[in-house]
């Protein structure tokens, strides 16, 4: 699905730009060809009922398109596909919720992080088998739902299982939101989410998820650009204006206080 440049202006101008937002690079109108997945919601996701690609980071990008001017254009690729595919420079951004990492950052560019989040364990309601990792590894019967490449999956197969990354106590999914409803049917018995993400889909649905144990470490999100790309100082200090004016914080509260999924 494309989200034309007329739908992120209006993202944007539910957010008003500062003064000093207005004092950014300007980089005259260029077309920047974003990828994303669209299924990791709050941050992008279609919306049910209406067919819509919406989300914090959709709303994140129509600010900084407005603020250092640029044209996007979005596509959609799979997950796994997409850090090699800007890597390539097939696009010149990817977005989806990406975990700034070490050996992600030999293939792409990463932007200043734009969120700080920690790995938690979604549950179904009530679930009183385990309480935390340790005791979750502890039981052989119980399986992570997890989608492979992802931080989750690595959190999965080293912080609360043996290292092995085709232990089959994994079960794999095409995304994250596939694995969160085959959690919810009960075919698997934890999901590893974000505490951002996660916080969504409990907000959504409180009679049917929880949150449990303490998280499983912090991690910050980054946009990913090719190798060497001249957008992405001009990028950053977009992300310095919007967290410096109170925007970010602002989109925190859209996204994962006010909206609740499904409704």
């Amino acid at each position: 699905m494309i989200r034309t440049a007329a739908a992120l202006a209006l993202s944007a101008a539910l957010i008003p730009m500062t003064a000093a937002a207005q004092d950014l690079p300007d980089l005259g109108g260029m077309e920047v060809v974003v990828v994303t997945e669209n299924a990791y919601p709050p941050l992008q996701f279609i919306e049910p009922g209406t067919g819509n690609a919406i989300g914090w980071e959709y709303d994140a990008l129509a600010i900084i398109a407005e603020r250092i001017n640029i044209t996007p254009v979005i596509e959609n690729i799979s997950w796994d596909a997409m850090i090699p595919a800007v890597a390539e420079g097939q696009y010149d951004m990817g977005m989806t919720g990406i975990t700034i990492r070490a050996d992600r950052d030999e293939l792409v560019d990463f932007s200043a992080p734009y969120m700080v989040s920690q790995m938690r364990m979604l549950v179904r309601a009530g679930e009183d088998r385990f309480t935390d990792a340790a005791s979750f590894a502890a039981d052989a019967d119980l399986l992570i739902g997890t989608q492979a490449g992802t931080t989750p999956f690595y959190v999965g197969v080293y912080d609360v299982l043996d290292g092995n990354e085709a232990n089959p106590r994994l079960v794999l999914f095409e995304t994250i939101p596939a694995a969160i409803q085959a959690l919810i049917a009960g075919d698997v018995d934890m999901v590893l989410s974000d505490s951002a993400g996660g916080q969504g889909y409990v907000t959504a649905n409180p009679e049917t998820l929880a949150m449990i144990g303490e998280p499983l470490g912090t991690e910050e999100f980054g946009f990913i650009f090719p190798n060497d790309s001249e957008l992405v100082p001009a990028i950053n200090a977009a992300i310095e204006s919007m967290r410096a004016d109170g925007t970010l914080a602002e989109l925190d509260q859209r996204w994962f206080v006010d909206y609740v999924l499904g409704q």
